[in-house]
């Protein structure tokens, strides 16, 4: 339901509001001040190996399945377990294009994109893997992103002629791996589900891709085993999990960014489905920071930090079609939030002030080291 006003800048604050006081009451958080700071975000940024994990909330949900009273069933795990942990950032604005692969290029180079979404075309800006690895001297080992197959083979580098090709990240689409694993093969078909917004589109491959050939010698996992086990999960993004936590334990990048999307069937019209990916990505960022806390090159040392590419259409705007899409711009499609949980990060705090979701790779930059001088966005105090 949209906060009764008709200003974006004041229905994106109504939002904020909304947020924080239910988290404060259902969860029994503090409300932060940029003003204070953490002795352990000194030393965490002092760590050798600091790592930070990205994960984001992919397909956009809205508070009405999610931080309102009546959607807090089916985020469990993040009302429960990780946000009395954590630092909640409650008004994250996107002022860019909503689509998924745009977005999420938006979100990792700092800038907002302005390419086609449907299009199998690198960031024009330099990416947060870029200037990763460039400005750190890293190997291309130590940068790896885990996405959906549609169209996101080229997001772990850019065009830009500082940065671009071989300055990036690798990419894994656990999706065409399976694909080339099984030809196909009909047992699979819920798992290869790729574009939900336009189906018949098929992006070509290129990039930094992980190849299939590349499972044993890296993840030291067989084809077989590959699709053995991939009998056993629900969904893509459960694949996608399989295999960061396999890329975790074999390599252990300290900058490591997993897309989900199963939230995107929301597409699709039906309700249920929709709700069914809200509580999956729950579990699934819960599963994730379990496996951050037991791996051991990760515990301790490594900062988790999940937001949504953007969110969905309010049901009462009449360009829209509620939850299925996310097309009208208004401020329930825009405002979105960010949680923040581990080494460096206040936990159990609110913060309630505006902030872009250009301010994601600056913010990645002060913690790892390197200065993101491209970025529209800048570092947030409230997690240096």
């Amino acid at each position: 339901m949209s906060p009764p006003s008709s200003h974006p800048l004041e229905l994106a604050r109504q939002l904020a509001l909304s947020r924080r006081d239910f988290i404060r009451s259902a969860a029994g958080v503090a409300l932060g001040s940029s003003l204070l700071s953490s002795p352990v975000a000194y030393a965490a940024s002092a760590m050798k190996k600091r790592k930070v994990v990205v994960i984001t909330f992919g397909g956009g949900a809205r508070d009405q399945e999610t931080f309102a009273p009546e959607g807090q069933e089916n985020i469990p795990h993040m009302m429960q377990e990780m946000i009395p942990q954590a630092s909640f950032f409650t008004q994250v604005v996107n002022r860019g294009i909503l689509g998924h692969y745009v977005a999420t290029a938006s979100l990792a180079t700092g800038t907002y994109e302005t390419f086609n979404n449907f299009a199998a075309v690198p960031p024009n800006n330099p990416t947060v893997f870029e200037y990763f690895r460039k400005d750190l001297k890293r190997p291309a080992s130590d940068a790896w992103v885990v996405a959906p197959s549609n169209g996101f083979n080229r997001i772990g580098e850019s065009n830009n002629r500082s940065y671009g090709p071989g300055t990036g990240a690798r990419v894994i689409l656990p999706k065409h791996l399976l694909t080339a694993a099984t030809l196909g093969n009909g047992d699979y078909s819920h798992l290869l589900r790729d574009n939900y917004e336009t189906p018949f589109y098929t992006p070509e491959l290129g990039g930094n891709e992980f190849e299939l050939q590349q499972l044993g010698n890296l993840l030291k996992l067989s084809v077989d085993d590959f699709k053995a086990h991939a009998l056993t999960l629900s969904s893509p993004d459960e694949l996608s999990v399989y295999i960061t936590r396999r890329l975790m334990r074999e390599v252990a990048p300290s900058l490591l960014w997993i897309t989900m999307h199963d939230i995107d069937i929301a597409h699709a019209g039906a309700y249920s489905l929709y709700v069914d990916g809200i509580r999956r990505t729950d579990r699934l960022c819960g599963e994730l920071w379990k496996a951050i806390q037991s791996e051991p090159e990760y515990a301790g040392n490594t900062t988790m930090l999940i937001l949504p590419d953007f969110g969905r259409d309010a049901d009462d705007d009449a360009g829209g079609n509620g939850f299925q899409h996310h097309r009208t711009g208004d401020a329930l499609s825009r405002t979105t939030w960010m949680l923040a949980m581990g080494a460096g990060v206040r936990e159990g705090v609110i913060y309630d002030r505006p902030m872009d979701s250009t301010d994601l790779v600056p913010t990645i930059g002060s913690m790892l080291g390197f200065q993101a001088t491209q970025s529209q966005g800048k570092p947030i105090p409230e997690l240096l």
